[in-house]
């Protein structure tokens, strides 16, 4: 059971790495967009924080995905996950990535059939997008659980890294449902700490607190 935090916000990831709660990070094009940053001095700089799991992905064609995965490995070492898109040249440079000992994340992942695909291709993490799939008028949470299922049914090593997280309660339900992996924005992370109760319990433990040192004092 592994907490992922999406994001390429560099300060948010040394703030709860240091928590000893985050197992690794995923990225992708539109966050790295969002940094402003070279996608390469991020990805430096998580590596610095002591992040061992780094999601990188990788665009374009075959050829340009084989060598510039290739490249990121070389480059990050074991940190390095190279991420590719479920698509037939994506599978393909899945398996010419992993047949070479690299890691490799399947993203964009939709359905159960695209899941076994990418296992197939040598995928350690698929990436089913939890979220998306709910904005279409299906279940998330269903295709997490789907995967696991046929997963577990032919004994692969490929672990299900769930994505599109948006809230709290989904956290837990896929955990339920057997993805080993969850990732998340921090403000997701963040909300997993709050309860209204814990709150609540808080305030009266030290109200009563205050009432014990009060009569201390008396």
């Amino acid at each position: 059971m592994k907490i992922f935090l999406d994001t390429a916000d560099t300060a948010a990831i040394d703030k709860h790495f240091k928590t000893g709660l985050i197992d690794g990070i995923t990225t992708n094009p539109t966050l790295i967009m969002k940094s402003g940053r070279d996608p390469e001095d991020v990805y430096k700089e998580i590596v610095d924080i002591g992040v061992k799991d780094i999601s990188m992905e990788v665009v374009g064609g075959f050829e340009e995905m084989v060598k510039e995965g290739r490249r990121l490995s070389d480059k990050f070492g074991e940190v390095c996950t190279v991420k590719v898109p479920c698509t037939p040249e994506g599978l393909f440079v899945c398996h010419e990535l992993s047949r070479h000992g690299i890691r490799v994340n399947v993203t964009l992942i939709f359905s159960q059939t695209q899941a076994i695909l990418a296992s197939k291709a040598g995928a350690k993490y698929v990436s089913p997008f939890v979220g998306r799939v709910d904005d279409n008028s299906f279940g998330g949470i269903c295709l997490v659980k789907d995967i696991v299922k046929v997963f577990k049914e032919h004994f692969t090593t490929t672990n299900v890294l769930a994505a599109s997280v948006r809230n709290v309660r989904d956290v837990g339900r896929l955990f339920e449902h057997g993805a080993e992996i969850v990732t998340m924005p921090p403000k997701v992370f963040e909300g997993m700490y709050k309860h209204i109760l814990t709150d609540k319990g808080l305030e009266l433990f030290d109200a009563d607190w205050a009432s014990v040192k009060e009569g201390q004092n008396m």
